[in-house]
């Protein structure tokens, strides 16, 4: 790694001084507040930080978090590994991760769906990992046909290697400017965002995983990863057995994502697997917290995709804790919660709580799902009785879990 200017190494060195007043004070974990203070002191900092590493962004309406927790694992086995491992994905926080690791030859940051052209820009990072895209809150993400078409230009003209969904058809859109992509095949559960052709408006025909437009050219390329299951197939036409602590289909997802990312990092599937394995929870989610005999799995959701792969995840057989809030990082407008279809649920207990816990409820009523309304989290995990519970909650009503139990989980 080369050598940081004096203003760049005095602006991280202040921005990592203020993060762990930030940890010893109660006040946050840091990963934001460091890359602020080192971004005004230093406004091309990311841009010095990011030079001279082999540098990764991940980026997707669901599933960052994760992918990046994989992708760092299995680079491990190459080396020290800079990133943002819980999940403050604009600018700030990546300066805050890079800062934290100057000397570690590779980065994986995840990036949010909207500051992915800005943060491709100033870091020139030469891998970037696409995902998914699907509906979030309009209040605090843009209209995701507008998003996939400023991936389209941001890629447009750079040497930047994508690793993208090719089932997901506006995913394939977004990256097909890419001077270089590498197709996955890992399926795509939610649908309701891609009926249309994102080239013509047209609309798409889908028959099995393929999918191609009525009235213009544009179709499903031919992916060189494919996920079967709990196997991953190769470009070579090798199958690897999907060995996860990590539980549910989206997760092999990110699983068959990582693989092919740090396959052109020159990591092969047989070194990696084993370093994806270790993973068990990526930021308090699907860990499991106990009260008094309790035994809560967490599980995040924050869309209507996202709810989809939590009740994928979740066990019918127990009972469930849903909590909703509408603070910003949450989206302010939960108008969203009626693209869920919640009558999954039926037959279950269910126990609803949250700042926006009559949103919800009024949500579940219409889907004809009887719940109990409770106070707060800790009354609602107070009226299950010993044993396993369930619970799916937004994102600031996770943190707020997470907190009551010392957010070490």
């Amino acid at each position: 790694m080369s050598q940081l200017p004096l203003r760049a190494q005095v602006a991280s060195a202040l921005g990592r001084t203020a993060a762990t007043l930030s940890r010893m004070t109660g006040r946050g974990d840091g990963s934001v507040i460091g890359g602020r203070v080192g971004l005004v002191l230093e406004p091309d900092l990311l841009r010095q930080l990011a030079q001279d590493r082999k540098l990764v962004l991940v980026s997707a309406t669901n599933g960052k978090t994760t992918t990046t927790r994989l992708i760092t694992s299995a680079l491990h086995e190459l080396g020290d590994v800079a990133t943002n491992a819980f999940g403050a994905n604009m600018p700030a926080g990546h300066v805050s991760a890079l800062s934290q690791a100057k000397q570690a030859p590779y980065g994986v940051l995840e990036v949010d769906e909207k500051y992915l052209p800005e943060v491709l820009d100033t870091t020139g990072a030469g891998l970037v990992c696409l995902m998914n895209l699907s509906r979030d809150q309009m209040d605090r993400a843009a209209e995701i046909w507008q998003l996939a078409q400023k991936w389209r230009r941001a890629l447009a003209g750079r040497p930047t290697h994508v690793v993208a969904n090719c089932d997901d058809p506006l995913v394939t859109w977004g990256a097909s400017t890419a001077a270089q992509v590498t197709w996955v095949a890992v399926g795509q559960r939610w649908k309701e965002d891609s009926w249309s052709c994102p080239e013509c408006g047209g609309p798409l025909d889908r028959k099995g995983s393929d999918w191609a437009c009525r009235e213009c050219t544009f179709r499903r390329p031919e992916p060189s990863w494919v996920l079967d299951d709990d196997t991953v197939i190769d470009p070579y036409g090798r199958r690897w057995r999907l060995d996860l602590q990590l539980p549910g289909s989206a997760n092999r997802a990110n699983a068959a994502m990582s693989l092919a990312v740090v396959a052109l990092l020159g990591l092969p599937p047989e070194r990696a697997l084993p370093r994806l394995g270790e993973v068990k929870s990526v930021a308090g989610r699907y860990t499991t917290v106990e009260r008094e005999g309790r035994h809560a799995r967490l599980l995040l959701a924050k869309n209507p995709a996202g709810w989809l792969e939590a009740f994928d995840v979740s066990d019918a057989a127990l009972p469930i804790i849903l909590s909703v809030n509408a603070q910003g990082p949450d989206g302010r407008d939960t108008s969203w919660l009626w693209d869920v279809d919640y009558r999954i649920l039926r037959g279950r207990p269910v126990f609803v709580t949250g700042e926006r816990r009559l949103d919800l409820a009024l949500r579940l009523d219409v889907a004809g799902v009887p719940f109990q309304l409770a106070g707060d989290f800790s009354e609602a995990l107070a009226a299950q009785p010993p044993g396993r519970v369930d619970v799916i909650a937004n994102y600031t009503a996770f943190q707020q879990i997470r907190s009551e139990f010392g957010r070490a989980v």
